[in-house]
């Protein structure tokens, strides 16, 4: 059952047309370690049960590739091993100029303070959406160094984090949507010039955007910045921060692997190849321009969400952001020649684990809409198979990884496109049955609203039944009139459209690069930069760890209405 995606509303913008390359297929050499995996086959469960920890679920078979899914050791090596110097992580970063997008973003924020509090990097240039460099810096200083997220940064420089931040910090004026993303010419020489790495990690990451805005930040821009990288004279590296997420309807174990220009991704494209249509990246640009231009602007927002979700159910992806993500990865490899690309896939991210602040979050994104929700006692029911994994990956982890990866690849310096995906469904899943159990727990030690007490949610599989309890429940609520109970259901209604892909996505991303990372690092090494998944404690994450960080950092500690 396709659901349109729903996302708030973004003023209207121009969207530039840049030519593409020609679009042909490309195959790519890439190392997939351990493809060929000793799998210990799991066991069949057959229907769910009624009572499954104590929730009420629906009576259906599991997706029938459920039972094909293995548990599996996906590597025969001991991470335990000490490999003397490991991946030289510090050695590599030490003097590295960075140019770096996005840093004012919740992954980029996170992947900033870890490089400068860990390595002795030389300058990073921060492509800032600014009127002039002083408000550029006014930005940094207020969005970056005065977060609570850089706490432990500025006890470590003291009286010295203004210097620290002045040598080390070159705020550039500039927009990843604009020609040459935006920078004065003498910006521009000076990045090519110096840069050694450059981190492309500004996008647009709502599900369901206006299709051209989408393009645009996601598809566009990226070229842009590749454009940008072929005039640097000493780059070792181009990292480009993707979603793991771009491998659309697949199913299965979904292996590491380059997304290949016009390649589409509907589950059953190996039994009907005829049906199956081309995506052509230069025709959906032109396709949303004109759709842009030909419609008014009191229709113009809706028209190309609807337009960008119609293409994405085409193409075989679960929604706009996805598949744009997918074709930003598809024109990176196709223009960038000779330049090493490292491309990072990260889940579905939340909150710091442990390093530096435990529980920091910036905004109401992923899944807290649908943890603050039940916590508020208006989200009684959920659209998920309870036995399908989550795949949350906290934001410590994907920035570890990716200043390792950054690292391994950047010493080698040679043209090879490596993609990493870094989640936690193939080596330690945290099922939806988990989730909502340790939310119940939290919440019913912990109200989020006073004297509003929670329940054990119902897992649906199908709309219809979902929507219909959600109602019923919400009505019954007291001290509640009509218009409250039926914006709270149109709520819980969309949330549901939301997060339904999640719910009952039936593949597991193979993590075998991330793990090969792990292996080659030192015992320092995995100790300053974790990310090794099998560490965490779902439970003590999300009870002690993530509730609390939304408390303090999304909640702000205020009084909540029911």
């Amino acid at each position: 059952m396709s659901l349109t995606q729903t996302s708030f509303f973004c003023s209207s913008t121009n969207i530039s047309l840049p030519k593409l390359s020609p679009q042909t297929n490309i195959s790519v050499s890439l190392n997939i370690h351990d493809q060929n995996l000793k799998y210990s086959q799991r066991k069949e469960s057959g229907k769910a049960d009624v009572l499954y920890n104590g929730y009420s679920y629906f009576t259906s078979p599991c997706h029938p590739l459920e039972l094909e899914l293995p548990k599996y050791n996906q590597f025969d090596f001991d991470v335990g091993e000490d490999y003397n110097e490991g991946i030289g992580i510090v050695k590599f970063f030490a003097g590295k100029n960075i140019f770096l997008t996005g840093a004012t973003g919740l992954l980029g924020k996170v992947l900033l303070e870890k490089i400068l509090r860990s390595t002795e990097v030389g300058k990073i240039y921060l492509l800032i959406k600014a009127e002039d460099k002083e408000s550029a810096f006014d930005r940094i200083t207020k969005e970056i160094i005065d977060s609570d997220l850089f706490e432990r940064l500025r006890e470590m420089q003291g009286t010295s984090l203004e210097a620290f931040v002045q040598s080390t910090l070159i705020p550039v004026v500039g927009n990843i949507c604009k020609p040459n993303l935006g920078m004065d010419p003498e910006s521009s020489n000076m990045i090519s010039r110096d840069v050694d790495v450059i981190i492309g990690s500004a996008a647009i990451a709502t599900l369901n955007e206006r299709y051209d805005l989408l393009l645009d930040a996601n598809v566009i821009a990226p070229q842009r910045l590749m454009r940008f990288a072929k005039t640097c004279k000493n780059l070792k590296l181009f990292t480009h921060i993707s979603t793991a997420f771009v491998n659309g309807r697949k199913e299965g174990i979904i292996l590491e692997e380059p997304v290949m220009m016009g390649e589409n991704k509907h589950k059953d494209i190996s039994d009907n190849l005829s049906s199956i249509p081309r995506l052509d990246v230069s025709d959906e640009i032109l396709m949303a321009f004109k759709s842009c231009n030909a419609t008014t602007d009191y229709d113009r927002t809706k028209h190309l969400k609807k337009l960008g979700q119609e293409r994405a159910d085409l193409f075989g992806w679960h929604n706009t952001y996805h598949m744009t993500k997918a074709m930003g990865e598809m024109v990176l490899d196709e223009i960038r020649e000779d330049i090493p690309l490292l491309i990072i896939r990260p889940s579905v991210i939340e909150s710091v684990y442990k390093d530096p602040s435990p529980g920091w979050i910036q905004g109401n994104r992923m899944f807290d809409p649908m943890i603050i929700s039940y916590g508020k006692g208006q989200l009684p029911a959920f659209l998920a198979d309870p036995q399908v994994a989550m795949d949350i990956i906290p934001l410590d982890i994907v920035a570890n990884a990716i200043i390792a990866a950054m690292a391994k690849h950047g010493a080698i310096n040679k043209p090879q496109l490596n993609v990493y995906h870094v989640s936690s469904s193939a080596l330690n899943p945290v099922t939806y049955s988990d989730f909502f159990e340790y939310l119940y727990e939290h919440f019913s030690a912990t109200p989020l609203v006073e004297d509003v007490p929670v329940e054990r949610i119902k897992l649906f599989d199908n709309f219809k039944d979902f929507f219909e309890h959600t109602q019923e429940q919400i009505s019954r609520q007291s001290a509640q009139s009509i218009s409250q109970c039926k914006a709270k259901a149109a709520y819980a209604k969309q949330l549901g459209k939301m997060y339904e892909f999640t719910g009952f996505f039936p593949a597991t991303f193979h993590t075998g690069n991330t793990q090969k990372l792990l292996q080659e690092m030192s015992e320092e090494e995995r100790l300053d930069f974790e990310v090794d998944v099998k560490k965490i404690d779902w439970r003590n994450y999300f009870q002690e760890i993530h509730i609390p960080g939304l408390r303090k950092h999304v909640i702000n500690g205020t009084k909540i209405s029911s």
